[in-house]
């Protein structure tokens, strides 16, 4: 090996962006990765921003940052659809639309990895920061600094895979990179190495979130809630991360086999070399199909917090929605293998696992029909979030119909390679995750931030969402039942496809609208932030604990250790006009109580610098700088060994009873800001 080899690895000049639509992205990227720092050094906010976000531990602050990034990869993927659609509806015929074959597919597998991996996972673990230790009674969670480099983590990762846009390529082989086209005989440049190392960043990441959170609701719950008397949210949360701490260690897993086939010409999955390329499609949909209940179980619980609230009723069938949550948790283990129906398994295998599939549908049928019994009879206020949610219903039972479709062998073996299931996918997450984390983050926005979101925008964003989703994917059932095959990029002018991408084409830009229409609220909200302010802490009149505190929440969450003696336990102190018989707990609005010293962890740097060893870890390995991967390696296990060895005293700081009893006083004086820390 030269020297220049072993410095620069496979790094070369020719590898920057080839194409105008390339170098628009990168310079994208590069531009909002310098404005950043840019903007916090002309505002002089570089010791806040250090000391309030980069290494706080508060659950609530990495729970924003977690989303901040879901939002910005969610601009990112949302523009590789705008793109995708667009080639879809001009390359006819002699045309050849925007972007070569080959981008068309880079831009397919980086759609599909950032929307799942970055966006919806992105969202998930930020809701959850903000929201379960509060519902649960916990003033942290159980691992504080576990939480903060899970999130870095994630946030290496979400860098890594844009680094594709900058120097060499992304994968061409589609968001779950099948072999034999991830090999290295089909796929010899970077980009499968760029999607392997950004997905097991960021995988490794959301398994010790994951952990984190089913140990924090296992163990943290306040004096008097068992696990019949906590929220569904709650519930939903502990389902999906039971699901996180067992399905993501085969991501893991199946990740490492594919980077030692790659990079040292091993053959877990080359058929030429005595591999065997369907353990990894049953490797990878074990942990896949998992998944999508990882993302879907929490949207269940947003709603089945939303629906009672703005119904005025008490959750219909909330034994059976927890016993209904336990039923997916379970069979989702047992359907991975509707996704490859064509491999030829045989039929006693396709019959098990399509009824499995149909079996599934049932526990998710049981949470529709309860959230319309709750609504039975309800003073029903339309609210935005409440709007989030009847599209959902609408959506989500159509999808979940072509799902049942599917699930039959027979027929997915003519629509499983079309667009028809392209349309039930995004049919299935769409509305079933990002409606549900919309409404999720619109009804804890308040507690968060101490004021609402704008109401008019809001009922605007969700219009355009909506009709803009029909648009965009009502076309794709249709054109699957045409024959139209799953990343298709051209195709014959005599087959008629072009009408259905056009307007395909039309619904994504509305999506993109209503996201526009999104971030418009936001500002405006920010503007209006004084005529918005909650000053209740309670502006739902919510029924679980995260409502009986004042907003923005405290960075101690509860000033005194709440006690709860029936489910809804904030709704029941309403019902019955005394505070004692469900809980007890100050409120906003409550007489000064006697404040308490409480503990939280310090601030720690560690999580953030382990985060940017990961990342040189994962560049080197995709460059071959093995001196960088050891410098990775080296930092990584260097600063968690910093803080392993700290003492226990130093990790710690203690809020004196005086101090909580001053900002406890602020509050109810209205002087409060989400800064109090």
């Amino acid at each position: 090996m030269s020297l220049t080899t072993f410095i620069f690895g496979r790094l070369s000049w020719a590898l920057l962006p080839q194409n105008p639509i390339a170098w628009f992205g990168s310079l994208f990227f590069l531009s909002c990765a310098l404005a950043v720092p840019l903007l916090i050094t002309k505002f002089h906010y570089w010791k806040p921003f250090w000391n309030n976000w980069l290494t706080s531990l508060d659950p609530k602050r990495i729970g924003v940052m977690y989303i901040t990034v879901a939002v910005l990869m969610l601009v990112r993927g949302g523009i590789d659809a705008l793109l995708m659609r667009t080639q879809q509806a001009t390359s006819v015929g002699a045309s050849q639309g925007i972007v070569t074959a080959e981008h068309f597919q880079q831009i397919f597998s980086a759609h599909g990895s950032i929307m799942i991996f970055f966006v919806a996972m992105g969202m998930l673990f930020g809701l959850i920061n903000l929201v379960v230790p509060l519902q649960i009674g916990a003033r942290d969670v159980a691992f504080p600094f576990l939480n903060s480099v899970s999130f870095w983590l994630f946030a290496a990762g979400a860098v890594l895979i844009n680094c594709a846009l900058v120097i060499g390529d992304f994968s061409t082989a589609g968001w779950l990179a099948y072999p034999p086209l991830s090999e290295l005989a089909y796929s010899p440049t970077v980009g499968v190495d760029y999607w392997i190392w950004a997905l097991q960043i960021s995988g490794i990441g959301s398994l010790l979130g994951g952990i984190n959170f089913f140990v924090t609701i296992l163990k943290m719950r306040c004096k008097g809630m068992t696990l019949m008397k906590m929220p569904m949210f709650s519930w939903t949360v502990l389902g999906a991360t039971w699901l996180t701490a067992i399905a993501f260690p085969i991501l893991t897993v199946t990740l490492t086999l594919l980077a030692l086939d790659r990079t040292f010409g091993m053959h877990f999955f080359t058929a030429g070399g005595g591999g065997n390329m369907m353990m990894y499609v049953n490797l990878i949909w074990a942990w896949g199909h998992p998944e999508v209940y990882i993302l879907v179980l929490p949207a269940f619980g947003v709603f089945s917090e939303v629906v009672p609230v703005f119904s005025g009723k008490k959750l219909a069938g909330y034994t059976s929605m927890v016993y209904s949550v336990i039923a997916i948790v379970f069979l989702s283990f047992l359907v991975w293998l509707h996704h490859f129906f064509t491999m030829g398994a045989g039929a006693d295998v396709n019959a098990f696992f399509g009824i499995m599939t149909a079996v599934i549908a049932i526990p998710t049928g049981v949470k529709i029909f309860n959230w319309l019994f709750t609504m039975y009879k309800g003073k029903i206020r339309f609210a935005t979030p409440m709007l989030w949610f009847m599209g959902f219903v609408v959506l989500f039972t159509l999808g979940g119909v072509a799902g049942v479709v599917m699930s039959e062998p027979v027929a997915d073996y003519q629509l499983h390679n079309g667009l028809f299931l392209v349309a039930h996918f995004h049919t299935m997450i769409v509305s079933g995750v990002l409606f549900g984390y919309f409404a999720g983050l619109t009804y804890w926005f308040p507690k968060i931030f101490g004021f609402s979101l704008d109401e008019k925008l809001g009922r605007r964003a969700f219009w355009l969402w909506l009709f803009g989703f029909i648009l965009a994917f009502g076309p794709l059932y249709i054109l699957g039942l045409m024959g139209a095959t799953r990343r298709i990029d051209h195709y014959s002018a005599t087959l008629g496809y072009q009408p259905w991408f056009i307007i395909a084409a039309c619904g994504a830009v509305l999506i993109a609208f209503g996201f526009i229409t999104q971030l418009q609220q936001l500002y405006v909200s920010i503007k209006n932030r004084h005529a918005l302010r909650d000053k209740t802490g309670d502006p739902w009149n919510g029924r679980t604990l995260e409502w009986t505190i004042p907003s923005p929440a405290p960075f101690y969450n509860f000033s005194v250790e709440p006690e709860v003696h029936s489910r809804d336990a904030f709704w029941a102190s309403k019902l019955h006009n005394k505070a004692d018989v469900a809980i007890r707990q100050t409120s906003a609005v409550a007489e000064a109580v006697e404040a308490e010293d409480i503990v939280l962890p310090r601030n720690a740097w560690q999580g953030l610098f382990i985060g940017g060893f990961a990342f040189l870890f994962g560049f080197g390995f995709v460059w071959h700088l093995w001196w960088l991967v050891l410098v990775g390696l080296i930092g990584a296990v260097t600063c968690l060994l910093t803080r392993v060895f700290t003492d226990d005293e130093k990790l710690e700081r203690v809020i004196p009873a005086e101090e909580v009893a001053r900002i406890e006083e602020s509050y109810r004086h209205g002087h409060a800001s989400y800064s109090t820390a």
